[in-house]
């Protein structure tokens, strides 16, 4: 019985690349290519802004800086930035528990509630506000707040101020996060008999955690860097405030500012050094909310 002339060739080893298998190789290697160029595009600029700020804001770091305030002429070596870093945490601290509760609330009835007229409105408006410039949210605060309710500047108006910035990004970037969570779930939830308020409480808020979470982190990144309407609502000082009303409030980004634009080494290093204490306190803020999120998802499961 003879063999077939073409037996051995049916049999090829694994390791032997077919010149379709290459071909294929080349362009999975071209595409990967085009599309690490736009990542380092985007890339390159934010490490060079980082090395730059680390390179002339570590120098001058001190334990002075964080527990001074800066000195009464601008051309003194020394002092800190004390009360700047307080204020902003202070008013972005009420700006989180104005803006994110009703944020997200806002983003659970959009994708909850589809059914209901007012989805649409709140999405629109909820565009509209993300495209509105800061200065214009300023002076819309500083009309409503700082002259017509008679607080006049201080950490309260300026807090508003940061809010009214911070919803329309908690809002759109919480309802895409809701979004993604798996409409199974809803079912399982629904079919052991748990009404809607009770899925969205125990089921989609604690799947939706971190993503949650996250959006709001840049919401906060958001009104940490903040100048314009704070030099309406919160106007600046260089002692720590804390009082709410009657007395302006300063800011890492007002103090910065100030210094950053004058022509003297000494302000423009403690420029510098503030410039780097706000992207820590982003930073940590962003820390603190992931593992705070990831607390709460393992509890809810639990």
């Amino acid at each position: 019985m003879s063999t077939p002339p073409n037996t051995e060739r049916a049999y090829r080893s694994l390791h032997e690349r077919t010149p379709h298998a290459r071909r294929r190789a080349r362009r999975d290697a071209l595409m990967r290519t085009l599309l690490l160029l736009p990542l380092a595009v985007a890339v390159i600029p934010l490490a060079a802004i980082l090395a730059t700020v680390l390179i002339k804001g570590v120098p001058a770091l001190s334990l002075d800086f964080f527990t001074q305030a800066p000195p009464f002429s601008y051309r003194r070596e020394g002092g800190g930035y004390l009360p700047q870093i307080f204020g902003t945490a202070y008013m972005v601290g009420i700006a989180v528990l104005l803006a994110v509760p009703l944020g997200i609330g806002a983003a659970v009835f959009i994708v909850e509630y589809r059914e209901s007229w007012l989805t649409k409105p709140i999405r629109f408006f909820t565009d509209v506000m993300t495209g509105v410039p800061s200065i214009f949210v300023g002076l819309f605060v500083y009309s409503a707040l700082v002259v017509d309710a008679g607080f006049g500047w201080g950490t309260l108006p300026g807090a508003v101020s940061l809010a009214v910035l911070m919803l329309p990004i908690v809002v759109r970037s919480s309802e895409e996060v809701l979004g993604l969570v798996p409409h199974d779930l809803r079912n399982a939830a629904y079919g052991l008999g748990a009404r809607r308020w009770q899925t969205v409480v125990r089921v989609v808020l604690p799947a939706a955690a971190p993503g949650l979470a996250t959006s709001s982190m840049l919401a906060v990144a958001r009104a940490a860097g903040e100048t314009a309407p704070l030099l309406l609502t919160a106007l600046g000082a260089n002692v720590l405030i804390t009082e709410l009303n009657g007395r302006p409030q300063t800011a890492l980004t007002l103090q910065i500012l100030d210094e950053a634009r004058l022509a003297l080494p000494a302000a423009v290093e403690r420029a510098w050094a503030g410039s780097l204490t706000l992207i820590v306190m982003v930073l940590l803020f962003t820390i603190g909310a992931r593992l705070l999120a990831r607390r709460s998802q393992v509890g809810a499961q639990e």
